[in-house]
């Protein structure tokens, strides 16, 4: 799923492309991609782009009027630069915002259909969509403590909370906690003082470093592949790759469709996280610590 970012240069690429211009119609390949009612996408054709802001991780594209678009990209929605009038075919063509110089075309990969997009007329509906998360770089430590201890989970859940964190998700959240030093599961109430700051200074600097490389590359084209998978993290996506701290092989917890990626060295004090499909194979023989797997 595209995580601040990803949304971060997807709107640097559309303040060049969009912003100031009259979007002309909006065209859906897929009925089911648009999920509201009133206002109707007719109210928004002819009229020029505004705004543009991000919502979490959803795109909203201010039109004049008080109307706005939001789309949520979810996991497999992905936005693209074409020429005008570009052709919906295809399952995977949701949607296409016809503009003179160009189509902005949303498509998603695989069967399922996730990615959305919401009409909303005025402020308040559109801060209604915002889960309320807080915005890491207005945020001091004070608040980003308090926004995480609201309840006490592991950290990589709090971290990829959209209700205590805007814009964070599976990926950032890795490589957050790898500078960091800090282990996925340790939980935020039993954090000290001093991780406390390390973890505040990793979030906001590891966003930072892929808000800025990422808007550079978006400044010179449009973000087309966009990916969770980026050459140049630290953790994520990098399994039995070496970790570029400690040189130890990167590890991973698996459930469900997601995983997470750690130093065992760096972060859990050379203690490996249980894999639950690997606990169930190994049962009594599962390795518990970095020592043991590399005897």
């Amino acid at each position: 799923m595209p995580e601040l970012p990803d949304i971060s240069a997807y709107l640097v690429a559309l303040e060049s492309r969009i912003l100031n211009q009259i979007l002309l119609r909006v065209r859906l390949g897929s009925p089911f991609v648009l999920r509201t009612v009133k206002p109707n996408l007719e109210d928004v054709a002819g009229r020029p782009v505004i705004a543009l802001r991000r919502i979490g991780k959803r795109i909203a594209v201010g039109i004049e009027g008080d109307l706005w678009l939001v789309i949520h990209l979810m996991i497999a929605g992905r936005l693209h630069w074409r020429p005008h009038g570009a052709k919906l075919g295809g399952k995977q063509n949701l949607a296409a915002f016809d503009f003179e110089s160009g189509s902005l075309v949303l498509t998603e990969a695989g069967s399922k259909r996730r990615a959305s997009l919401h009409v909303v007329a005025g402020l308040e509906a559109l801060q209604a969509m915002d889960p309320g998360g807080i915005d890491v770089f207005s945020a001091d430590l004070s608040a980003f403590r308090s926004a995480l201890t609201v309840e006490n989970h592991t950290l990589k859940r709090a971290l990829t909370d959209p209700r205590f964190l805007s814009g964070i998700g599976n990926a950032y959240s890795d490589e957050i906690l790898h500078a960091a030093q800090l282990s996925p599961v340790a939980l935020t109430h039993k954090l000290s003082g001093p991780e406390w700051e390390r973890l505040f200074s990793a979030t906001r600097g590891t966003l930072q470093l892929w808000i800025d490389r990422l808007g550079a590359e978006a400044a010179r084209k449009f973000p087309e592949k966009v990916t969770a998978f980026r050459e140049g993290m630290a953790v994520h996506g990098r399994y039995l790759q070496r970790c570029p701290r400690c040189g130890e092989k990167v590890l991973r917890i698996r459930y469900a469709d997601n995983e997470t990626n750690y130093c065992a060295r760096c972060q859990t004090g050379g203690k490996l996280l249980a894999d639950r499909s690997l606990s169930r194979l190994f049962g009594a023989d599962w390795t518990r610590a970095l020592q043991e797997m590399n005897h």
